[in-house]
C-alpha cells in the first residue's frame, strides 16, 4: 500500500491510527507542510493552542526542542519578549537556548500565549514549529480529529501534484 493510499484511507476513517503508517511513508517535509497548513486553517484550534496542547503532551526534551526552535526562528533577543517576558527571565545572560529542565517549568498555557506571540511576530514559525513536530510522530497523534483530518488531506493534496 502506498502514500496515497494510506492517505486516502486515513482521510476517510480513524487518521489516528494512520500516523504511523504515515510517517514510515512520508518524509518529514511532507508531514511538516500538512501540519503547518492544519495549524493555519480556520477549522482547526488556533496556532498558539495547538502548540500549548502539543507541550502538554510532550517530553521535557521535546518541550525544550519547540521552545529552543521558536527562540531560533525569532532569535532570544525577540522571543525573550514574548509572552510578558517569561522565557528572557528563564534565559541566563549569554543563554540562547532553553534546557528540558527550564523549558519543563512552563505551563501549557504559558506557551499557548508563547506560541501566539510568535506567531504575531513571525508568521514562519508556524513551519518552523511544524517542521519540528513532523520529527514526533507520536505527538502528532495526539492532535485530533480535525486537526489531523486536514493536515492528512493537504498532504494528500500535495501528494497528488508532486
Amino acid at each position: 500500500m502506498g502514500l496515497l493510499d494510506i492517505l486516502q484511507e486515513a482521510i476517510g476513517g480513524d487518521a489516528g491510527a494512520h500516523v504511523d503508517p504515515i510517517t514510515q511513508h512520508a518524509s518529514p517535509d511532507a508531514i511538516g507542510a500538512g501540519l503547518a497548513a492544519a495549524m493555519r486553517s480556520d477549522q482547526t484550534p488556533s496556532f498558539g493552542d495547538t502548540v500549548g496542547r502539543l507541550f502538554g503532551q510532550s517530553s521535557p526534551m521535546q518541550q525544550a526542542g519547540v521552545l529552543n526552535q521558536i527562540l531560533a526562528t525569532l532569535g532570544p533577543a525577540a522571543a525573550s519578549m514574548l509572552a510578558g517576558g517569561v522565557l528572557g527571565r528563564m534565559l541566563q545572560p549569554g543563554q540562547t537556548q532553553l534546557t528540558p529542565e527550564q523549558a519543563s517549568q512552563l505551563s501549557p498555557a504559558q506557551v499557548t500565549e508563547i506560541a501566539a506571540h510568535a506567531q504575531e511576530q513571525h508568521a514562519g514559525v508556524i513551519d518552523e514549529v511544524s517542521r519540528f513536530y513532523a520529527q514526533h510522530s507520536g505527538l502528532v497523534k495526539t492532535l485530533g480529529g480535525a486537526v489531523l483530518a486536514i493536515a492528512l488531506a493537504k498532504m494528500k493534496e500535495n501528494a497528488t501534484r508532486g
